[in-house]
């Protein structure tokens, strides 16, 4: 790039028509591979599922990049899987494969030589292949047992030059294989938890109402508790409401949104009043062996904060609100 060229810029409505431009090539260019997915890909899934050992996913440059994702998708749901690069291959990291492994190998031209040069050493260890490229006529397309087209017209690039449009149909090609997978294995999202233990999606698919639940100085008073003595446990609590306990049942909870509408609707007589009168009687619980996903469903579903838990014998063990985690 020269100088001059390096100081140009573009108006906003330029950029604006640019990414336009891309995206809707991008999203054409995917239809088109939807319309042409056919008994290629039903046989690549089969040979997925069915293989007893590893799917290895191995590209180069571009093709590489987009491997090590594909091959991480797989990974977190449910088809152990790697990503093998095809240089280090060729020197001694061939030794990671074994006979029951299955390879992808990506190349859209069909002609990486790092690529095309593992082919013999695959083939006299037995492997089967996948290849994903966008020649079916080509070398590696011709040497693998199963192939998934994903031509394309020209990439989004202005000088078709930059993986852009194959790079994006290879990457949904993966997407395509790894959910074709899971609904063969019917992969649940407690299955997709068990392998992101540490990340927040997997804390909230482990976790049940009871691991966050607040067990410590409830506010409970009795439904003969006047108002005023109800507003110094709730202020005491930190929670925001009192629980109305008669015996050992939970007869009803009272919280500061109550508060403020009494007031508004009979200020002079409330003071006189008992949580008898003011609770709401039979509130909404919910077991504490709830997974917590479903009980922050169920609040924002019912438009409420707060939960009372309750454990087998329907007795108070803690609240949950909706914020914890």
């Amino acid at each position: 790039m020269s100088e001059t060229q390096s100081t140009l810029s573009c108006d906003s409505q330029t950029l604006i028509t640019s990414a336009k431009t891309t995206l809707t090539t991008q999203a054409q260019a995917l239809m088109g591979l939807a319309d042409r997915v056919d008994t290629q890909f039903s046989q690549a899934v089969t040979m997925m599922l069915n293989t007893k050992g590893r799917v290895i996913i191995c590209g180069m440059g571009k093709s590489g990049i987009v491997g090590k994702k594909i091959a991480a998708t797989l990974a977190s749901t449910g088809t152990p899987s790697f990503f093998m690069h095809p240089g280090e291959a060729f020197h001694g990291d061939l030794g990671m494969v074994q006979q029951d492994d299955l390879l992808i190998l990506i190349s859209y031209s069909g002609e990486t030589e790092e690529v095309i040069r593992l082919l013999p050493s695959l083939q006299s260890f037995g492997n089967q292949s996948i290849a994903i490229v966008g020649n079916p006529s080509s070398t590696l397309a011709q040497h693998c047992d199963c192939v998934l087209d994903i031509a394309i017209d020209r990439e989004v690039c202005p000088n078709n030059l930059a993986p852009t449009t194959s790079t994006t149909m290879t990457i949904a090609m993966g997407d395509a294989l790894a959910v074709a997978l899971m609904q063969c294995r019917d992969f649940q999202p407690q299955d997709f938890a068990r392998f992101h233990p540490g990340g927040s999606l997997g804390r909230k698919l482990l976790t049940r109402v009871r691991d966050l639940m607040h067990k410590d100085n409830l506010p409970f008073c009795s439904p003969e508790t006047s108002l005023q003595d109800a507003i110094a446990v709730m202020t005491q609590g930190r929670k925001g409401v009192v629980l109305i306990k008669e015996g050992e049942r939970l007869a009803g909870i009272f919280t500061d949104g109550d508060l403020r509408r009494a007031m508004l609707k009979d200020a002079a007589g409330m003071l006189s009043k008992t949580m008898s009168e003011l609770m709401t009687a039979n509130p909404k619980t919910i077991s504490q062996d709830t997974m917590i996903v479903e009980a922050e469903e169920r609040m924002l579903r019912d438009k409420i904060t707060l939960l009372v838990a309750v454990d087998d014998n329907k007795n108070v063990v803690g609240l949950l609100e909706i914020y914890d985690r």
